[in-house]
């Protein structure tokens, strides 16, 4: 075998170290999120662990340890002199303002589901059957939209849609449009709200998650104009102006198939407006923080999830647009064109 140098194995293993640390910190972030330490510190100010405990309605001494940690990985500031703890204005922003754009405590929890499902993803490995979404835990489901949200707050209507040739006219008339693996209907309601005179349907195979949607939309205020059914991407109904595909093409296991039917249920000028991770075309340029990010989701959820369907294509979340490419125009689509992207996303429109 060969000897490693040591240099390098130091400044390895103290790589090591903090990733270590990143996640281990992983698990106290959705911790704290879920017993509501994040968003009591940011209306609190500087605050004791005691007081946190009482705000909470949690122990003392654990809540002590958790601010500890918290403290350690930078997450939140200590003050020495006062022993208090506190949320700075960009921590708050990550971890306590859920319709932030930067907000990632969503991010941690979408993550939580790679460690509970990696039995399931080991048996997938073995046998090539893949892992179907569905099966996967709760927090999967709960984390993307709230991972999604945030962007799709900042960004769909502001920058996304009028990249569109035409859309916004459309939408702003009265179109009809489906969002298509839907999950909780984040991206639905956000359309929904901006273009009240324009309907749009929702659809996923998921019943939990159409129902989750359904509560969603009541909540927002969005019922008149939204509704939500349960469909694959293969067999929704209809006739839409404009048909969106939030970050679900790649994890579908005939994407070529989903593309023949909404080439079919498109209106003859209608769009279909395609949103996908992020990915360079090359494996060497998406050898970076966010790839690696993506890469290990595509690998426990995304890629799983394709082969567990009917011809399991396995695209992948860093599939790529000129992927992304063949696959829409082996389903009839004669124009394709990346429209917008930000650093986790790329937004592509097809047309017939």
């Amino acid at each position: 075998m060969q000897q490693p140098d040591q240099t390098k194995l130091d400044a390895f293993l103290g790589r090591m170290v903090g990733d270590l640390g990143s996640i281990a910190t992983g698990a106290l972030v959705v911790l704290g999120d879920r017993l509501g330490f994040y968003k009591a510190m940011r209306d609190s100010g500087p605050i004791t662990s005691e007081q946190l405990a009482k705000r909470t309605d949690t122990y003392e001494r654990n809540v002590r340890e958790w601010l500890a940690a918290q403290a350690a990985a930078g997450y939140v500031d200590y003050d020495r002199d006062s022993d208090t703890f506190s949320l700075n204005a960009e921590q708050t922003t990550v971890f306590a303002d859920d319709d932030s754009p930067a907000f990632m405590a969503g991010a941690f929890e979408v993550l939580a589901a790679l460690w509970i499902d990696e039995p399931k993803v080991a048996d997938a490995f073995r046998s090539g059957r893949g892992l179907p979404w569905h099966d996967h835990s709760a927090c999967l489901f709960r984390g993307t939209e709230r991972f999604f949200r945030p962007g799709y707050n900042a960004n769909l209507v502001p920058s996304w849609l009028p990249a569109l040739d035409g859309v916004v006219e459309k939408l702003e008339r009265g179109a009809e449009v489906a969002d298509v693996g839907c999950g909780h209907g984040a991206s639905t309601i956000v359309m929904a709200r901006a273009f009240p005179k324009s309907h749009f349907t929702g659809f996923d195979y998921h019943s939990p998650s159409v129902e989750r949607a359904r509560k969603s939309a009541a909540e927002a205020g969005v019922a008149g104009n939204t509704r939500f059914e349960i469909a694959t991407a293969k067999t929704f109904p209809g006739s839409y102006d404009l048909i969106a595909f939030f970050d679900c093409l790649h994890d579908m296991g005939d994407p070529v198939g989903a593309a023949r039917h909404v080439h079919e249920v498109l209106t003859p000028n209608g769009t279909w407006m395609i949103v996908e991770p992020f990915a360079h075309d090359q494996l060497t340029a998406n050898l970076n923080p966010i790839g690696r990010v993506y890469y290990a989701a595509s690998t426990m959820i995304c890629t799983p999830a394709s082969l567990a369907q009917e011809v399991g294509m396995g695209l992948g979340a860093q599939a790529g647009e000129v992927r992304l490419r063949q696959v829409v125009t082996a389903g009839g689509f004669t124009r394709f064109r990346r429209a917008a992207e930000t650093p986790f996303n790329i937004v592509l429109e097809a047309r017939p």
